[in-house]
Formats: structure tokens, sequence, C-alpha cells
């Protein structure tokens, strides 16, 4: 009788201890022995976007990456969490639906513009531009000298576009082009080109709205722009790799290179277009006290 009782106060004992053990989960003691309450952001779950964000919540000094961790970091990569921020991971064209159900939410420019968001009025914190996330003009691996291409890339590289963005965005879309051209390449025949029509895939905001202003340039040669709206991170590269659509204007760099590795897919970038900031944006919160 006396070891039965003798064992369950052992086992007493052990599970006080763990429940003392995983109610810690959602707070932590501050030095003044107050518990902090749990801070919740959602991120972007794709791999680059993710180390972005978490790149920036880095630079603002509410967590600490692991050394080395650059833009391929994820939460694992988090060494120091003294604000106990809960991450939510989520698709990042429905990061601005969430907003309203967590604390804080890390989202892309072209998103935010969707949701009517002004990155630049709105957001709590927002990247510096960095040329490793400009937004790029991509086609499949072997037509970047074609004409279609080089007509495209020609507009798009043009001053109608850079003071397009310039006077559209307000800062909120940054143009990365330095030496903008009159829109047109001086070595292709435009003539044999008339009627020929281009098919791109863009997300809708701002892709699509910039792509107008190409569309306008190239119909002065005769050529069509078929654009084509994606809302997805997904089909614009395999549609372009398939070649049933002749490129795609959505995406940066370290999403592409990504994507080719993860999908086997032979996409290129031929030009770098705008650079659009990643914001920290309130949802429960309006201001940045609960990380401060």
């Amino acid at each position: 009788m006396k070891r039965i009782i003798s064992v369950l106060i052992f086992t007493f004992i052990i599970l006080t201890s763990v429940t003392a053990l995983t109610s810690c989960g959602n707070n932590t003691e501050s030095n003044s022995g107050d518990k902090k309450e749990t801070v919740t952001i959602a991120v972007p779950n794709d791999t680059t976007n993710e180390a972005r964000a978490l790149l920036l919540l880095e630079k603002q000094g509410f967590i600490k990456l692991k050394d080395g961790a650059g833009i391929t970091a994820t939460i694992k990569d988090i060494v120091e969490n003294k604000n106990n921020i809960e991450f939510k991971e989520v698709e990042a064209a429905q990061l601005p639906n969430v907003l309203q159900d967590v604390d804080y939410a890390v989202i892309n420019s072209n998103y935010a513009i969707e949701a009517k968001l002004n990155p630049v009025k709105d957001s709590l914190a927002i990247e510096d531009s960095s040329s490793d996330y400009a937004n790029i003009l991509a086609v499949k691996e072997g037509n970047e000298n074609i004409d279609k291409v080089k007509v495209l890339k020609a507009a798009l590289e043009s001053k109608n576009v850079v003071d397009y963005i310039n006077e559209q965005y307000s800062g909120s879309v940054v143009s990365t082009v330095d030496n903008p051209s009159d829109g047109y390449d001086k070595d292709v025949d435009y003539d044999k080109l008339k009627e020929t029509t281009i098919s791109v895939a863009a997300s809708p905001t701002p892709h699509a709205e910039i792509l107008k202003i190409v569309k306008d340039i190239l119909a002065k040669k005769g050529i069509t722009l078929d654009i084509k709206e994606f809302t997805d991170y997904v089909q614009p590269n395999k549609v372009v790799d398939s070649g049933e659509i002749d490129a795609n204007y959505f995406q940066h760099q370290p999403y592409l290179d990504d994507f080719n590795k993860e999908n086997g897919t032979k996409v290129v970038s031929v030009a770098a277009i705008h650079v659009e900031p990643m914001g920290l944006y309130g949802g429960k919160q309006s201001n940045l006290d609960a990380l401060k």
C-alpha cells in the first residue's frame, strides 16, 4: 500500500512539473518578473518571402537570426525571440485578409496596394529598397534574345514606365531602371513584328497596371500585348516554362531561383524593373509598442 502511495505521489510531482513547463509557451518573463503576452505576426509562407520578412523584423531588433541565415531563412533559424512572437505562416496573397486576426503582418507591397494599404503611409516599418528583390521580367530559358522578348524588355525599361511608376506609386514601388530608353530596341525590325501578339503573365497590382503602359508603347508598332492576370505565385512560372505564355512579370530573382530548384523549371530573368519594399502592418495593434 505504501509503495502504491509513493508511486502516486511521484506521478503527481512529474505531471505538475510538465504542466508548469508547457504553460510557459504563450508568455515570457520580463526582467521585472511580469509575464509578456504573446505577439502574433503573420509572414509569407514561401521560402524567400518568409526570409525577407524575418530579415526585416531582425533589422528592427524584434528577433535575432542565427549567423549566416540570409535570403533562405525560416522561423527555425530564429535564435532570439525576446518579444515572445508567435509566427503564423500564411500564403502571401492572403496576408491582408488575416491582418485583422493577428497583431501584425509582414506583407508584400503588391498585395498591400491591392488591399488599399499604402506601403509608405500605412506600414509601421518598411524595408530599404534592395536590388536583391527587384521584380523581374522572366522568360523560358533559350528565349532570352528572341525579338518578342527584346521588344517587351525595351518597353518595360522605357522612360514612360519609369515615370509612371514614380508618379503612380509615390515610393511604394521603386523603379530599378538606371538608363531608361524611348521604349524601343534599335536592333529589332519592328515591321516584321506587326500583328504579332506577345503574352505576359502578371499579378494584378502593380505589374498588370505597369504593363498597360507597355501595351500602349508596343501598339504604336502594331504589336499586341496580351496581359494574363494571375493571383498566385505558381502558375505564372509554369505557363512560361511550358511555352504557353511568352513571359511573366510578378516575382523577384530569389523567388525564381527557389522555384526553379523545387520544380525543375527553366525560367530565367532578362531584366530587373522595380522593387516593392516589404512592410510590417498593424492588425490588432496600431503601433509598435507591443514589440518594445
